[in-house]
Formats: structure tokens, C-alpha cells, sequence
């Protein structure tokens, strides 16, 4: 049993949980709590990480991977939750392709433009899978999708979804483009009501940041930009939930045909 958080697996963990840097530099991540754990590909696990309380409630981590029991302190220290679940696990980072987002024959994109906020982010990724995405596009300057907050806004969705980043967003555009796969721009001064629009076929929205929208160059991108009409006295919607209008359009359309 680790007692000490001095340990040099328990400083590891805690930096994992608070710096991108060190997320970069090992291809680690940090998961907490039961389900997250359990939904976790075993091949992706590297270390698991339980209290004598969680084993006494749940039993043992299942699999093979390697685990190690500490103290309830312990956990607090390397956790990022101020209540632990008695379970953390470090996991591997998964390697996406350009070729994972867009598979199928009729891809679901959604790319991001320098969206910041982590539980944004992570409520893409798990509304994007109900709604049928097939993968996440995001440039650079968006928000480390493996920052913890991300990862439990996706619910288990961050094993399951495909996402890349890139350097600039115009060329997987272009790609995109070239694959039949037309985009919509999610604007303020789009001419045509969302639901108005056909995404039976593939099609990729484009996301901005929280405060700014889309840049006009990644607007340009777009095949068709669109909006989503609002009453009352709001202007707009938060990136999520926007997003998560879009994509829910694009499934409705899909199911019925």
C-alpha cells in the first residue's frame, strides 16, 4: 500500500491531473471514478490505483492490469476531484487518424476553432456520440481534450469518439470537401434556419470559440453558413449546446431517411 504522498507514482498522478505538459510528454492520462474506469478499454490501461474502501464496497479492479491499493490521502493527492471515488486509473492516450474521423460513407464531423472551455469540449464528445458523430476535428488551440474536467464531461465517450488536432484547420477542410463531405458554419449572420438545411449526406459543422464565434477564415470554410433562430432576448447559445442542436438535427434527419 502507498501511504505517502511524497511517492514518487503519486506525484506522477497529480501532475498527470494538472499540467497538459506532462499529459504530452508521457501519452497518459488521468481517469476517475468506477464507471469511467470500468468503460475503459483494458489494453489503454496502464495503472489502477484503489482505497481498502473501494475494494471492500466493489471488489478488486477487473483484468489484468496492474493495481495497487492507497491510502484514502493518498488518493485526495493524486486525484482531481475534491471527493475521490476510491478508483483512479492512469490510461493511455489514444492516436486518432484523419482517416477514423471520416470513415463511413456518409461521415458526421464536427471542428472546432479554439474552443476553451473543458466541459464544453467533453459535452461534444458525449452528445456527439449519441447523435451519431464520427469524429471531432479540433486546431490546436483548443482545449487539451485530456485535461480531467474534459474527460469526465464525456461520460466514456473519449474511448469511443475518434479526434485529431491540427495545425490549421483549412487543409482538413479541404479534405473533407474533396470526400463529398459538405461544411456548415454555426454564425450569427447566417441567411438560412438550421433545420432547413439537408445533412443526410456527410456533412461537418464548425464550431468557434465561446466569446469570439468563428474566425472569418474558418467561417469562409464552410459550404453554407446557418442559424439557429432565437426568442426572447437571447442572442445566441452556449458552443455545446449549439453544437448539440446541429448534430441532433443531422441525426433526426438520418433516421427518418
Amino acid at each position: 500500500m502507498i501511504t505517502s504522498t511524497s511517492n514518487g507514482q503519486v506525484k506522477q498522478a497529480a501532475a498527470l491531473a494538472k499540467r497538459a505538459k506532462e499529459r504530452r510528454q508521457t501519452g497518459l492520462f488521468v481517469v476517475e471514478g468506477r464507471k469511467m474506469y470500468e468503460e475503459a478499454p483494458e489494453d489503454w490501461v496502464e495503472k489502477v490505483y484503489v482505497t481498502e474502501h473501494y475494494i471492500e464496497e466493489y471488489g478488486q479492479p477487473k483484468g489484468s492490469c496492474p493495481w495497487e491499493t492507497v491510502t484514502e490521502d493518498v488518493m485526495r493527492a493524486m486525484a482531481d476531484t475534491q471527493t475521490p471515488q476510491g478508483i483512479l486509473a492512469l490510461v493511455r492516450q489514444p492516436r486518432w487518424k484523419m482517416e477514423d474521423v471520416w470513415r463511413g460513407e456518409k461521415p458526421h464531423m464536427i471542428f472546432l476553432e479554439t474552443l476553451q472551455d473543458p466541459g464544453n469540449l467533453g459535452t461534444i464528445l458525449r452528445a456527439g456520440e449519441g447523435a451519431g458523430l464520427t469524429g471531432v476535428v479540433m486546431n490546436r488551440e483548443t482545449a487539451d481534450i485530456f485535461n480531467p474536467k474534459v474527460i469526465r464531461s464525456t461520460m466514456g465517450s473519449i474511448y469511443r469518439v475518434p479526434f485529431v488536432y491540427v495545425d490549421d484547420l483549412e487543409p482538413a477542410a479541404r479534405e473533407a470537401k474533396s470526400r463529398g463531405i459538405r461544411l456548415f458554419a454555426a454564425h450569427l449572420r447566417g441567411e438560412r434556419s438550421y433545420d432547413r438545411e439537408d445533412y443526410r449526406d456527410g456533412c461537418g459543422f464548425l464550431i468557434g470559440n465561446e466569446a469570439r464565434g468563428l474566425s472569418d477564415d474558418a467561417a469562409d470554410l464552410a459550404d453554407c453558413w446557418v442559424k439557429i433562430p432565437m426568442l426572447g432576448r437571447v442572442e445566441s447559445l452556449n458552443a455545446a449546446v449549439a453544437a448539440s442542436v446541429l448534430m441532433y438535427e443531422a441525426a433526426r434527419q438520418r433516421r427518418n431517411g
